[in-house]
């Protein structure tokens, strides 16, 4: 196409969808995973990543899927789910699995009879809750019900939950006690610094690039510029890089400089208008 060739891409650098293959293996993006692979090695049963809407997680929640599967362990995972009941959430985990429970009764009898089995074979079972905020105050419970599955010795189920700041705010409730005093760890997503956010953008087009082709898109300037107001967020990081190249494609400019940067801003009114309670949210401001 005309404008990946303008810039010597195969490829869009900055898709919303989250996408293995461009994963920016940040020096906090590296010691989260590791440090999540180790939780779930060592049998640690509850744990709990936080971030901001667009700070990367559901990229992660696949990185993290990815090491897994190398690995002798079963994984089930869901997104987005809504909030329900204790009673469907045993089901939903067991389909998951790949099981497809007859005892509509106690679905939760045939998940533990599975996962003994797998246990007694040596193999780890992890599931996986992205946007872990919307399963509510009875999906939470149901959770820890859950993570009551063990052996005398071995949690039968780990349970690794992403969400976002609401998921911090539901467990602090008294009801949900339980729950987060089962915490094994509780990691937290936090936006790029400016160099960070400059080294991302340029990973990003490098992978993209057509054999040769790899060269400097954006200047130091513009990359400054869009550090400063994407608030180092991956999700807007994406959105902005994403118009200001077509805004100097458009120019057929070569080089994307801080006032394509401003043109992408005008074309997102929705960060326009939000984007300095955004720095204030994420300590910037």
């Amino acid at each position: 196409m005309p404008f990946l060739q303008h810039f010597g891409l195969n490829d869009y650098p900055f898709g919303l969808t989250p996408n293995p293959r461009l994963f920016f293996p940040s020096e906090q993006a590296q010691a989260l995973l590791d440090a999540l692979a180790f939780a779930i090695t060592r049998g640690d049963g509850l744990l709990k990543v936080v971030g901001e809407v667009g700070s990367g997680k559901t990229l992660l929640c696949r990185m993290l899927l990815e090491r897994l599967r190398a690995q002798p362990v079963n994984t089930a995972y869901f997104n987005a789910p809504i909030a329900m009941t204790g009673a469907q959430l045993p089901h939903l985990v067991a389909r998951e699995f790949g099981l497809d429970p007859q005892d509509v009764v106690d679905p939760l009898r045939e998940l533990r009879r599975f996962l003994l089995d797998e246990h007694a074979q040596g193999r780890r079972n992890v599931l996986i809750i992205d946007e872990a905020q919307a399963l509510g105050v009875e999906g939470l419970e149901a959770v820890r019900l859950l993570s009551n599955l063990e052996t005398d010795t071995d949690k039968l189920l780990q349970i690794v939950l992403f969400g976002q700041a609401e998921l911090d705010q539901l467990l602090r409730r008294r009801d949900l006690r339980q729950m987060a005093q089962r915490l094994s760890f509780s990691f937290t997503t936090k936006p790029f610094s400016d160099m960070s956010t400059a080294a991302y953008v340029r990973f990003r087009l490098e992978r993209c690039a057509g054999i040769g082709m790899a060269r400097a898109v954006f200047s130091p300037a513009a990359l400054r510029h869009l550090a400063k107001t994407s608030g180092g967020l991956p999700r807007i990081v994406n959105r902005l890089a994403d118009k200001a190249l077509l805004a100097a494609y458009a120019e057929d400019a070569a080089i994307v400089e801080p006032r394509h940067i401003r043109a992408a801003l005008r074309e997102t009114p929705d960060l326009r208008r939000g984007w300095r309670t955004l720095w204030c949210r994420i300590g910037l401001a």
